[in-house]
């Protein structure tokens, strides 16, 4: 069977999904736009002097971070909610039938990943159970290949999809004890204890975790998809607990109206989403079940605002942020192109909502550290402008003074610029001086984050492990581990000060000795690292004392937990280095920059008199020349504005500290807001490789 459908029904099918189509499809419209911007700033003429080599490359990885840019959406639900048939219901209706396989009792085995990437052939990796026997963690293993079976889908026959995807859902059979090493024994799960009494063995996923590349239309638009299976695997991967959440732009967490908010209901929501999703909406699903016709369809909505309202008080959420839908009834009717069974089965309301929340968080965060950063960087760009602008006036003020001088008063005025440049060249020495110094000094911070100073504290706190994986130890460890990154920021917020100290008193000799700009160098900020591992403690305090991890083996699931720990730990000193990298670059980078443009300034204006000197020829040549620099330069500025006025207007987040450019006359003022550390930390938290979307 073919996939393909007609245009009539691809017409009527984008009718269906029209509002989170065309809002991921706008979103990536606007990534494009942002792209082309920052390509008119790369291109912009004047950059001769005012674009080193270092802004340069991280202006093309702002572009690269924008076209990898992905739209995350993760579903977490207990077993047997639904929360399969939602993504076949929201995503893969195009195919006449259920793409992910989906039917009555437990599907998801593994916890599933959809996304695109033409950097590979459409396919499906799985990661074989038995990974879980090793220290690896998932982040790792999905930079190792071999690990992983691959299948080819053959997108162009939905049987051979549909029968490709079943893989997902494969099982088998192993003992008790191979159960808990692989931490899927629960003693309180009745039908394990069922399965264990009638053939002395215990179903087990075959996979791990599941990978699908494939080219839908969403999914090259950016959008990925996290399907993940009950509470017992969840508690199972801690990994996931700590890494899922806070890079997904939406969670649905699913309910059924046949069971209502259970036991396991309520851990999950607990334990995952409640606290640690910042933009969440809950699903009441299975509605179809009361339309039995024995209600009219006004008692019918009457019921289902009741559950609404229920639901809503257990979870301690605004009712608006719960949904009630069929999924199943909303496949079927994208399938008939029911319009009215569409309708009823509540999906468009669902989608209209997850299409708001998941892309104005993406503007929030990602398009606010962009357009914040590159706003600052054509700021910067505009002083240089102003120095050149500044610069050709003054020289053609000397050169018309010159014109109408004597010999001696136009001895005068070449001294007076042969001096200013000798006072010049003694403040850049004084300047080399003092950039040594900050070289010195930014060495030596940049070592207290040192991955081998990380190693050896991770390792120190493994052996205090020992083989005794408990809470208490874990809980020891972590409160450590916070007390060292708190000194450690210290250490560094008070070296990044006396940083700053020695920049500023450098801004402050081009200021009062050359006229430059009156500002500082901006602050090193450490509160984001040590709110991240702050954050880690408290994930570790609530893993330790949450009754949901009562559910599994439990040395498992702490060395699994301790493992996952690790990895965000590094994650954090790893961006943590990235920033501190980026301020110690910025630190005296503009400083440098105008000093650059500003000295060759100074030796053309030299230049210039020192022809026009006893020549009045050469006076009339140079001040044509000079007018026609002032000219070019002047455009130079006005590009530059009018790049910066399209940036800002391409800002879709509330701008509280940005103010979009304000014209006065043919000049135009640009107030920033310069916080290029948080920024740096921004874009790179929304960066998602491709090999590892969440983790």
């Amino acid at each position: 069977m073919s996939i393909s459908i007609s245009n009539s029904a691809q017409h009527q099918a984008t009718v269906a999904t029209s509002t989170l189509t065309s809002k991921i499809t706008e979103y990536s419209q606007w990534r494009a736009n942002l792209i082309a911007t920052i390509d008119e700033y790369i291109d912009w003429t004047g950059h001769a002097e005012a674009l080193n080599a270092i802004q340069e490359l991280r202006l093309y990885d702002i572009k690269e971070i924008l076209k990898k840019d992905q739209l995350v959406l993760a579903l977490l639900a207990e077993f047997s909610r639904g929360k399969t048939e939602t993504i076949n219901a929201l995503f893969f209706s195009d195919f006449n039938q259920r793409l992910l396989p989906s039917e009555p009792g437990r599907t998801t085995m593994c916890p599933t990943e959809i996304f695109w990437s033409d950097r590979e052939e459409p396919c499906i990796k799985l990661l074989p159970i038995e990974t879980r026997q090793s220290d690896d963690t998932l982040s790792y293993l999905k930079t190792t290949p071999d690990v992983w079976h691959k299948i080819r889908l053959d997108i162009d026959s939905a049987d051979a999809m549909k029968q490709t995807l079943r893989a997902l859902v494969q099982k088998r059979e192993v003992d008790i004890e191979t159960a808990k090493r692989l931490g899927f024994w629960n003693e309180d799960d009745t039908s394990m204890q069922r399965q264990l009494a009638e053939s002395g063995k215990v179903e087990i996923p075959v996979w791990r975790h599941a990978l699908i590349n494939y080219p839908h239309p969403l999914l090259k638009n950016g959008l990925v998809v996290l399907d993940t299976p009950g509470l017992n695997t969840m508690g199972a991967e801690p990994e996931l607990t700590l890494s899922i959440l806070p890079n997904a732009q939406a969670i649905l967490f699913l309910t059924a109206t046949d069971t209502g908010i259970t036991k396991s209901d309520m851990q999950i929501w607990n334990s995952y989403v409640q606290k640690r999703a910042a933009h969440k909406l809950v699903v009441l699903n299975k509605i179809d079940i009361l339309w039995d016709g024995l209600e009219s369809d006004a008692e019918v909505e009457l019921l289902i605002q009741k559950q609404i309202k229920n639901t809503a008080h257990e979870l301690g959420l605004d009712s608006k942020n719960i949904f009630a839908i069929s999924a199943q009834k909303a496949l079927v009717a994208k399938i008939r192109k029911d319009e009215a069974l569409l309708k009823r089965s509540g999906i468009n309301h669902l989608e209209n909502s997850l299409a708001e929340q998941m892309v104005q968080s993406k503007h929030e965060i990602l398009g606010r550290a962009v357009v914040t950063e590159c706003s600052n960087m054509i700021r910067a760009s505009r002083k240089i402008a102003q120095i050149r602008v500044d610069s050709v006036k003054n020289q053609l003020a000397e050169l018309r003074e010159l014109q109408h001088k004597s010999h001696d008063a136009s001895k005068e005025i070449l001294a007076k610029v042969v001096a200013e440049r000798k006072r010049y060249e003694s403040s850049i020495l004084t300047f080399n001086q003092g950039s040594e110094k900050i070289k010195r000094l930014s060495s030596k911070l940049l070592r207290h984050l040192s991955l081998g100073y990380l190693d050896t504290t991770l390792a120190q706190t493994k052996q205090d492990m020992g083989d005794s994986w408990t809470t208490v130890g874990l809980n020891r460890n972590i409160r450590e581990i916070t007390r060292l990154a708190i000194n450690l920021a210290e250490e560094i917020s008070t070296e990044g000060q006396i940083i700053k100290k020695h920049a500023d008193d450098l801004y402050q000799l081009f200021w009062s000795k050359h006229g430059f700009e009156k500002t500082e160098a901006v602050q090193l900020d450490m509160r984001h690292f040590i709110e991240s591992i702050q954050a880690l403690e408290k994930v570790t305090e609530e893993f330790c004392t949450s009754p949901v991890n009562l559910l599994t083996e439990k040395n498992f699931l702490i060395r699994k937990f301790f493992l996952g720990l690790g990895v965000q730990i590094q994650a954090i000193f790893e961006q943590t280095h990235l920033d501190c990298t980026h301020w110690l670059n910025q630190v005296i980078g503009e400083l440098k920059n105008q000093i650059n443009v500003h000295k060759t300034a100074l030796d053309q204006r030299a230049e210039s008199l020192m022809e026009s000197h006893n020549n009045a020829d050469k006076v009339i040549k140079n001040i044509a020349n000079a007018e026609k620099d002032l000219v070019k330069y002047q455009d130079q500025s006005n590009q530059l504005d009018a790049t910066l006025l399209k940036l800002m207007r391409s800002a879709k987040f509330s701008i509280d500290h940005i103010k979009e450019p304000e014209t006065e006359g043919n000049t135009v003022h640009v107030n920033l807001a310069a916080n290029s550390n948080s920024i740096e930390r921004e874009i790179n938290k929304s960066t998602i490789q491709f090999d590892a979307p969440f983790i």
